[in-house]
């Protein structure tokens, strides 16, 4: 019993990093006004750039730079048609996920051969803290990219805290974007900002997932995974520190799948499959008590005077 709980708590972080990461700058964005439905679209380009890097230059460490580069172009885009231009930022973001998921079936189907080898990240468990019981394994074995993944959360909550100038400027950008534009604020730079930190966290992700995780690329293999990270922002009410919680919880809803039928559990395949989009779901019905969104979230911001 305590071998398989070991697991799961392993398997749960494992899963739940990616979603951890994109989640936290996904805060910041919508924290600034924008929601970037894009995270998946981000994610899966990430995974693909990251591994024809790997591939063409035998590193994975090239291969997560290229993903999180991949991400940000991403970024760009929803940047120019929800920032710049003022675009329906649901349906861009939509549209872009479209754009992202089948051109990187098309090229994968270019550019990939089926007996390809992609290098792909082992476990760096550190010393001594690696073998703490439980903990250790789930914690202190990761992959070594799962650390700077760690790292990035962490330094996302602690840069964009409402203690910090950053954080009150990006909080005072997405409560009423024209009172802070009044009080100096650029605030269509700091959406920009938001979006493109969205875009190399989600292309991180996807690496992370690609070179860490499945050590491939196939087709759709985010499989929603970014369309969580941007529920773990309601279900965490929108601070980035909350987040990492909610996706280890997602990332538990994951591992279910495999340690349940482990404990003798029987319950139909897709059912499991299904449970980590049931928590999202109920998290957007509104079962999540107590939330409020920033004011001017997807609003498009047009500055005092100008009706053009």
């Amino acid at each position: 019993m305590i071998h398989t709980l070991t697991e799961l708590l392993a398997m749960s972080v494992a899963l739940g990093l990616p979603i951890m990461v994109a989640a936290a700058a996904e805060a910041v964005s919508e924290r600034a006004g924008v929601l970037n439905m894009s995270v998946e679209g981000m994610m899966v380009t990430g995974c693909l750039a990251g591994v024809l890097a790997a591939v063409a230059t035998g590193s994975p460490w090239a291969g997560l730079a290229a993903g999180a580069a991949a991400g940000v172009l991403v970024g760009v885009l929803q940047g120019l048609l929800s920032v710049a231009w003022r675009a329906d930022q649901i349906v861009t973001g939509l549209a872009l996920n479209t754009l992202a998921l089948s051109g990187t079936v098309f090229a994968a189907r270019l550019l990939l051969d089926r007996d390809t080898v992609t290098p792909g990240f082992d476990r760096a468990a550190l010393p001594l803290l690696s073998d703490l019981p439980v903990l250790g394994r789930a914690l202190f074995s990761l992959p070594a990219p799962g650390y700077l993944l760690i790292g990035a959360v962490v330094a996302l909550t602690l840069l964009t805290s409402r203690r910090t100038a950053w954080g009150l400027a990006v909080d005072a950008t997405g409560e009423d974007a024209v009172k802070a534009d009044r009080a100096g604020l650029p605030v269509a730079r700091i959406r920009h900002l938001a979006v493109l930190l969205v875009g190399g966290a989600g292309g991180l992700a996807g690496a992370y997932i690609a070179l860490a995780q499945v050590k491939t690329f196939t087709d759709h293999m985010t499989a929603g995974v970014g369309y969580l990270a941007v529920v773990a922002v309601i279900a965490a009410r929108w601070r980035t520190g909350r987040v990492a919680a909610v996706a280890l919880v997602f990332g538990a809803a994951q591992a279910l799948r495999f340690t349940l039928p482990a404990l003798g559990v029987a319950l139909p395949a897709a059912l499991l499959v299904a449970l980590p989009y049931l928590l999202a779901l109920a998290a957007v019905a509104g079962l999540v008590s107590g939330s409020r969104r920033p004011s001017d979230l997807t609003v498009p911001f047009v500055r005092a005077g100008r009706t053009g």
